[in-house]
């Protein structure tokens, strides 16, 4: 079991993630607004593209960008969930088997639902 001391340490992690997170969500969402005005976002002065491969590359970074901020979404989700498992005393616990988290991987994934080993046999089905 983790120790108060260990408990405070996580929780100020995961406040930590949770607030990059919100960061990476927030700063999406400004650059989203842009998109009224597509010369101020790409630093073009007319709206007619000069050659196919800018509305090519416009469109790919588009793409990356949404996906940043899907992938911050998810770590979001993952971070609140964790903070809400600690409300409830269940965080460092398995939620398959019950049985404590080691340390070791909640230090490196201080979101992590299940053991090692749990969480392989869950990906493999």
């Amino acid at each position: 079991m983790l120790s108060e001391k260990q408990k405070k340490e996580f929780k100020e992690r995961l406040l930590q993630m949770k607030t990059e997170a919100e960061n990476q969500m927030e700063e999406y969402q400004q650059d989203q607004a842009k998109e009224d005005f597509e010369n101020d976002r790409t630093g073009e002065i007319s709206s007619i593209a000069d050659h196919p491969g800018d509305q090519g590359t416009d469109q790919f970074e588009r793409a990356k960008e949404q996906t940043f901020y899907e992938q911050a979404r998810e770590k979001l989700m993952e971070v609140e969930d964790a903070l809400k498992r600690m409300e409830e005393g269940r965080y460092g616990l398995s939620e398959k088997s019950g049985e404590p988290i080691p340390i070791e991987r909640l230090e490196a994934m201080p979101t992590a639902r299940y053991k090692v080993e749990e969480a392989e046999k869950i990906n493999q089905q």
